[in-house]
């Protein structure tokens, strides 16, 4: 049997009706939607990872952290591709990324980078034995639709706001986040997002693949040329997010090194190993529990809404073997804790790639060759402005509001649990709290209803948890 045909053949190309050009398609397509990460999670990560903090030259730890958002993905896709068969890319989350630096640059909370990284390390290592003994699939069942279907847009939303920040379009005032910026049409980082933000979504409604890195690329461009010109930023007011991701506001290219400076993540790896020096007790648990908390819905949330796209669904709408792509979710966050970076869970974006036909775990294998064909190129990152991959973010946020149409509004049920989930994760800026807010209103509203025999003794536990972690939690923080 020749070479191709054993691969087909361990594959399944047969049984899921595809084919190798079908595959290859699919897996530029999703690499093509969530490459993206390669670029935001050392910005966002950079904020709590600086290089002063891993003592090397300054703006080298982007590109270090790239080094390890690549290598932490294709650990975990070659789990998903070889292990799971599925067609679904994974790389550092974002959200998961964000609540990473929260925690080390917030007051009480704030904990070193080092110990963050523990936390993602123990969390990974966690699921892997709870994926191994079925404890997962358990839980995943347990949780309610609305609370699923509201998870997608709650986090895109978050991302909006962010991104919108980020680009300096709003947060102006630090004391009102979503405040309109009142120089915007003086602001030459706004102007150019918001030109950015516009051809991005113009590629997107075109159906134009890679619609996200081009109109980053276009940013970066338009950037470049407002510098050339002799723009700057308007203003130097701080925003509210400059402590949590260290923007540089003004455009400019800064100074590329090549070399094996850019790809020595000596600094990072094995660092979570010193963080368990510096655990605090309850904070720490705090932050393990939130970190394995909002993973865990995200994960689940995902996994479930990819496998309805792509037909992998039983006639309950439950996902068989669901614990094999939850073990390359659970493999790659211990592999990103171990080379210093954040939580590796399932993109939802895979589903562009389900979209053009993968139903295999070629497709992801694909996407993991694709990602380590980037590495030549890291040192290329510290070109971009920093503002300039934020366009992302809005793309990202429309592509996963859509989830809110799986929420049955008739129902109140439905529509209170989905709706506080959704509603609360941007307002809020936390993804834990609405989620928990969905969790904890889910059982109240059904048995409010009359509909009590209908609710899970595990639903009512998972409920439970959620009010004895934030009793402990707002207690510990007052």
């Amino acid at each position: 049997m020749a070479l191709g045909d054993s691969v087909a053949s361990y594959f399944g190309f047969d049984d899921h009706g595809t084919d190798y050009s079908t595959e290859l398609l699919a897996g530029l397509t999703t690499f093509l939607t969530m490459s993206y990460i390669i670029v935001v999670n050392p910005l966002v990560l950079s904020a709590a990872i600086t290089s002063e903090k891993l003592g090397v030259a300054e703006g080298m730890h982007i590109p270090l952290l790239a080094v390890t958002t690549i290598l932490s993905a294709v650990a975990a896709m070659l789990v998903m591709a070889f292990y799971a068969n599925r067609p679904f890319g994974l790389a550092s989350g974002m959200g998961l990324n964000a609540f990473f630096v929260t925690v080390v640059l917030s007051e009480p909370l704030g904990i070193t980078w080092q110990t963050a990284l523990a936390a993602v390390f123990l969390e990974g290592v966690l699921f892997i034995l709870l994926t191994a003994v079925g404890a997962r699939e358990y839980v995943i069942n347990l949780f309610p639709e609305p609370v699923k279907a509201g998870v997608g847009p709650g986090i895109g939303l978050f991302l909006a706001i962010i991104g919108l920040q980020f680009m300096r379009i709003t947060a102006t005032d630090v004391n009102d986040i979503l405040s309109f910026n009142p120089i915007l049409a003086q602001d030459p980082v706004a102007v150019v997002s918001i030109l950015g933000i516009l051809l991005t979504f113009v590629l997107y409604a075109r159906g134009t693949r890679g619609s996200i890195v081009l109109g980053i690329g276009a940013t970066a461009v338009l950037g470049y040329a407002a510098a050339a010109l002799g723009f700057e930023a308007a203003t130097n007011e701080p925003t509210p997010f400059n402590t949590l991701a260290d923007v540089v506001l003004a455009p400019g290219v800064s100074e590329i090194t090549y070399g094996a400076s850019a790809f020595d993540i000596t600094p990072l790896v094995g660092a979570f190993l010193d963080g368990f020096g510096d655990v605090t007790g309850i904070t720490f648990a705090m932050v393990l529990f939130t970190f394995f908390f909002v993973d865990f819905f995200d994960t689940a949330g995902t996994l479930v809404g990819l496998s309805r796209a792509a037909g992998m669904t039983d006639e309950d709408g439950e996902v068989p073997d669901i614990d094999e792509p939850l073990m390359a979710d659970a493999v790659g966050t211990t592999v990103g804790g171990i080379l210093g970076t954040s939580t590796v869970t399932t993109f939802i974006e895979s589903s562009t790639g389900i979209e053009e036909g993968g139903r295999t775990g070629f497709t992801t294998l694909v996407v993991a060759g694709l990602f380590l064909l980037t590495l030549p190129f890291i040192p290329l990152l510290s070109a971009l402005p920093s503002y300039a991959p934020y366009v992302a973010f809005l793309i990202v946020a429309v592509f996963m509001l859509r989830n809110v149409t799986d929420i049955d509004w008739s129902d109140n049920a439905h529509a209170i649990p989905g709706a506080l989930t959704i509603a609360l994760m941007p307002l809020t800026h936390s993804i834990a709290t609405g989620i928990a807010a969905g969790l904890l209103s889910y059982p109240l509203v059904k048995t409010a209803q009359g509909e009590f025999d209908d609710v899970q003794v595990g639903q009512w536990v998972l409920a439970a948890a959620v009010v004895a972690y934030y009793v402990v939690r707002t207690n510990t923080l007052a």
